[in-house]
């Protein structure tokens, strides 16, 4: 999908402000132009496009923003009256948790390709500094203050966002997690719209790259810790360039070879998140699939080397030697040109 997909209809705006005493509740829908348009547009594909985005569902039993939401579809209730209801719950956990950040809460309905959706895109404050002019006998004196109020900018990820899809309540989430009660919580999936939720992929894909290197760590020493380190980042970058998802039986395979011990091994461990090696990771943001696209090393004498993958690849490039006294030399070949940055 694409920004142009998203049709915006409904939105309003809420103010969550903690130091205020009470939320600032609109009474009324939200007059926007084309500008606001874009900047809604654009978190609301920012949200849908993250590898962040965990696939959730609503406990119907217990959740107030599925039966709220339920009524205002079945013309029980209408939007604004939804909205505020929103606002007032995710108020009511800020304002009892010092370390949830303020925020405004945009409530918005859209279409993708005339599929009704909802949005609930909890917009934190961000700090920054602004000019102030006050008149003064001798004329205006201009001033730098620290603003507390201002809202992400387009090119900012949000950290709490919901996108439910209305024709079957399928739910898709950002969240962080905050202290609630002493205590590291997803307050956003937990307390505020009460659903259970699945691994995002970019979880996933952190999971077998650290059950990878757990493994690795366990049953190689420090040299083939290092060659093997590279070339399951090589195996990774390779599915992604050819398959456009992560087969995790397939790099498995691939990254531990004839090592049926050690694929056992990784298999037990992400078996503990329940992941399983036969549902593929599916990547759709480039961010997250960027960092594959070269092999970062970092020597014990602070020399820093970053090597295109492509260039990796190829034996005529670069070459890995390891040295009978245990050291390893890094033989860079064919360089035309070289240039100072």
């Amino acid at each position: 999908m694409t920004k142009g997909d998203i049709y915006l209809k409904d939105t309003i705006v809420h103010i969550l402000d903690s130091s205020v005493g009470m939320p600032v509740l609109s009474d009324s829908l939200l007059e926007y132009g084309s500008d606001f348009a874009d900047f809604l547009k654009e978190h609301i594909y920012k949200v849908i496009t993250s590898d962040d985005i965990k696939k959730c569902q609503f406990i119907k039993e217990e959740s107030e923003v599925f039966k709220n939401l339920e009524s205002a579809l079945a013309g029980e209730m209408d939007f604004l009256t939804f909205s505020r209801f929103v606002a007032e719950k995710m108020y009511g956990i800020l304002n009892s948790n010092i370390d949830i950040p303020a925020a405004d809460l945009v409530v918005a309905c859209f279409e993708i390709n005339q599929i009704p959706h909802m949005a609930i895109l909890k917009m934190n404050y961000k700090e920054s500094y602004m000019h102030q002019t006050m008149p003064m006998e001798n004329g205006n004196v201009n001033s730098i203050i620290k603003y507390r109020s201002l809202l992400p900018s387009e090119s900012q990820k949000l950290s709490e966002a919901a996108i439910i899809r209305l024709d079957d309540f399928s739910l898709k989430i950002l969240e962080k997690k905050y202290e609630v009660n002493g205590k590291k919580e997803n307050y956003f999936s937990q307390m505020f719209l009460q659903c259970t939720t699945k691994l995002s992929q970019k979880a996933k894909l952190a999971i077998v790259e650290k059950a990878v290197e757990s493994v690795q760590k366990e049953f190689l020493n420090d040299s083939e810790q290092f060659e093997e380190k590279m070339k399951a980042k090589s195996i990774i970058h390779k599915e992604l360039e050819e398959q456009g998802e992560i087969n995790i039986t397939e790099v498995a395979s691939k990254v531990f070879e004839e090592k049926a011990d050690l694929r056992e091994k990784f298999k037990e461990k992400i078996e503990k998140y329940n992941i399983k090696e036969d549902e593929p990771i599916k990547l759709v943001n480039e961010a997250t699939t960027k960092k594959f696209g070269k092999q970062q090393l970092m020597t014990d004498t602070g020399i820093e080397i970053k090597i295109p993958m492509e260039q990796y690849n190829s034996t005529d490039s670069i070459e890995f030697i390891t040295n009978q006294d245990g050291t390893i030399s890094v033989l860079i070949k064919n360089i035309g040109k070289i240039t100072s940055k």
